[in-house]
């Protein structure tokens, strides 16, 4: 592996701090590195391995969809795409979609449809401390952490940020030319931090009732991560606008923005584009995930597991000072601790012990399985929390 680490050191931009470990092939909930170590992966690729690694039904209509066509550009019309679409709507709130490539894609989407939909004067965009949009330039103005900001200023106006479940905070913060909010339900890189039910109440009625859009950032949340296929159903509400990427192609590139019928029309013919997105392979690759994941009962299946992992680590945290806090939903589960270098040295030690974590936030431990994941597995984490807290 030394040899990856030195061509990789040599010509990729150092943009990431990489674990010393460079993986050949995978099977399921585990990854297997090129010297044959076999690692639990918790973490399946912040929340994008849907159904783990190398599943047959991924890796079936990759070879089947390659060997007709991969791609084609969107001047003509595409079965997969709309299959896929289709798919999608009739599975959710929204009534039409726009492919891209990415999560940062997909909220870019949302960003223009709010633009076209508002006027001059009313444009402006609030979204929550500790959120996390993406990585161009406007959905870091979206987001609501300085750590990812810093140096790339000036940024474009109209973003403004609220406090998380301060309902007081938000309706303080609009004023008339605020159009629309942008919402986590669980803020991955914030944390892993929960929505208030009654939070998320209060907000999307106040924008029922002043003509403001609610855009739901399902991006890590999606596709059945949290015991639902959408988080927003958690909630009883539905959203204006919903963002998608991450697990909707378990690991193939896939955005998507999904949008109710009078807040899609507001882009026309020539409004917004994207080269490669929803091209035939990737649709075809996501079209299988989903379809997987709605017949197999994998929404369900997240939803059980995930109450087992939190029952499970909730135990662990009232023997433990060093826990401050367990929180999540379905498989998307965060555990805080009472510090920085506490959590760092947990996902260090995990993964000597070969079960790959994350970090989320400052201090919390992030734990995001495939949703094909078994008791024994979260059997064996608990185990190393058990152990080495």
């Amino acid at each position: 592996m030394e040899a990856v680490f030195e061509k990789s050191d040599a010509f990729v931009m150092k943009t990431y701090k990489r674990f010393r470990v460079a993986f050949e092939y995978g099977k399921g909930v585990y990854l297997y590195s090129l010297d044959g170590k076999q690692y639990l992966d918790f973490l399946a690729g912040i929340a994008v391995n849907t159904l783990g690694h190398s599943h047959e039904v991924v890796v079936q209509a990759l070879q089947e969809q390659a060997e007709k066509l991969i791609h084609v550009s969107n001047l003509y019309y595409i079965k997969e795409q709309a299959e896929l679409a289709q798919l999608l709507v009739e599975n959710s709130c929204c009534d039409k979609v726009f492919f891209s490539n990415s999560g940062a894609e997909a909220n870019e989407t949302a960003i223009k449809i709010v633009r076209k939909w508002g006027n001059p004067e009313r444009f402006k965009i609030l979204s929550f401390n500790n959120s996390f949009h993406g990585r161009t330039i406007a959905t870091l103005a979206l987001t609501g952490q300085k750590k990812y900001q810093k140096g790339f200023e000036p940024f474009p106006d109209g973003f403004e940020y609220v406090n998380f479940n301060d309902f007081s905070d938000f309706k303080s913060k609009v004023d008339e030319k605020t159009v629309a909010v942008f919402v986590e339900f669980v803020q991955g890189e914030g944390g892993i931090n929960v929505a208030d039910r009654e939070f998320i109440k209060s907000v999307y009625d106040y924008c029922k009732d002043n003509g403001m859009l609610f855009i739901a950032d399902e991006i890590q949340t999606g596709i059945g991560r949290t015991g639902k296929l959408f988080a927003y159903e958690h909630y009883s509400i539905e959203p204006d606008i919903i963002t998608l990427a991450k697990g909707i192609a378990s690991g193939f590139p896939m955005g998507a923005t999904l949008a109710k019928g009078d807040v899609a029309g507001a882009l026309g013919f020539g409004d917004h584009g994207s080269t490669f997105g929803g091209n035939p392979l990737a649709c075809r690759v996501a079209f299988g995930v989903l379809g997987y994941v709605l017949k197999r009962g994998l929404v369900e299946h997240a939803a059980l597991l995930g109450d087992y992992l939190l029952k499970g680590l909730g135990e662990i945290a009232e023997e433990k000072d060093d826990i401050v806090r367990v929180d999540g939903l379905g498989l998307m589960v965060g555990v805080e601790f009472s510090d920085r270098k506490k959590a760092e040295d947990i996902v260090k030690k995990a993964f000597e012990h070969y079960i790959l974590l994350g970090k989320a936030g400052e201090k919390t431990v992030r734990l995001e399985p495939p949703l094909i994941v078994e008791k024994p597995h979260i059997d064996k984490v608990l185990e190393f929390f058990r152990q080495h807290i």
